[in-house]
């Protein structure tokens, strides 16, 4: 993880301190370059490596669930293999 999304990861584990959580939903997303079966697994390790630095900035581990899409849910429409900054991504959803 970047700087910047260490502190974006930190700001989500402090707003979950500040409301009664029952679960946060980390989502992680790819673009369309790379097979399906990789980028499948690529959306999954993003969204793991997300959750364990929730769990370092102090979020329990047992609140977290853990889910990748792949090369599904576009944020940005694109046409196979094209890479697209904007589509790799996690979501940190609060609930």
């Amino acid at each position: 993880l970047t700087a910047r999304a260490r502190s974006i990861v930190k700001e989500a584990a402090d707003n979950s301190t500040r409301v009664q959580v029952t679960r946060i939903e980390v989502n992680g997303y790819t673009d369309t370059s790379g097979t399906p079966s990789y980028n499948q697994g690529l959306s999954i390790r993003r969204a793991q490596a997300v959750a364990a630095e929730l769990v370092t900035d102090g979020v329990p581990k047992n609140v977290i669930s853990i889910q990748g899409f792949g090369e599904t849910h576009l944020l940005v429409s694109t046409g196979p293999g094209v890479r697209e900054p904007q589509n790799r991504r996690v979501e940190i959803i609060i609930r």
